[in-house]
């Protein structure tokens, strides 16, 4: 005798769409405005659902982005036992000011009234973000291979989903990307501005050996 199916109701089905869709990665308004609408309706399922396994929704109506994150009251629990389902990645020094930077970037950009053709929106050419980082590093004698690195970096940062490439107008002109919002919930005013006082003390240093080499 076969199983009797169980009957999904509208609301069951959207809720599981959505846990669904955040436990994959981030959830835009932008990117669908109806999953959208149903995370504001059902929010309080979700965080009651996932708080289960260890996580709490990050959500910013105002900037229009969701994700999960480990809940704050267990991840640096030591007596918790449940294992980590969202990993923590570990940043290169360059990738971390690289993504310091941005964010100071886009802070200027909201401080200015965020207007610049984009809307809303920062975007930067590849030529625009190779600049904000190229004065922080040491000098190299290859020109060709610093930028190369530097690349790198914007690559690793398009795979962390804080920079989304933009399709090219024209294919002559540099790649462009835009500056994506949710940077703003990993790199917050308090850590940006003990990662400003390091990276004063770190062009010091760099100077100084710059100096000496010469």
């Amino acid at each position: 005798m076969s199983e009797p199916m169980l009957e999904q109701t509208p609301a069951c089905s959207n809720l599981s769409s959505l846990i669904i869709v955040l436990l994959k990665g981030v959830l835009y308004q932008e990117n669908d405005v109806n999953l959208w609408a149903d995370l504001l309706n059902l929010q309080a399922q979700v965080r009651d659902y996932i708080a289960v396994i260890g996580l709490e929704l990050a959500l910013d109506e105002a900037e229009g982005y969701a994700f999960l994150r480990a809940h704050s009251e267990l991840k640096d629990d030591p007596a918790s036992k449940l294992p980590r389902l969202v990993v923590r990645r570990q940043l290169s020094f360059s990738v971390s000011l690289l993504l310091a930077l941005l964010r100071k970037k886009l802070a200027e950009f909201d401080a200015s009234g965020g207007q610049d053709g984009n809307g809303m929106r920062l975007v930067l050419n590849r030529n625009d973000i190779i600049e904000l980082i190229r004065v922080f590093l040491p000098s190299a004698s290859n020109d060709a291979k610093l930028t190369d690195q530097i690349e790198t970096h914007i690559n690793k940062i398009v795979e962390l989903g804080f920079l989304r490439k933009l399709k090219a107008s024209n294919p002559s002109m540099p790649a462009a990307f835009e500056v994506r919002r949710i940077i703003k919930a990993f790199v917050d005013a308090q850590w940006l501005a003990e990662f400003d006082a390091q990276l004063d003390a770190y062009q010091i240093h760099l100077t100084a050996t710059q100096e000496e080499d010469e």
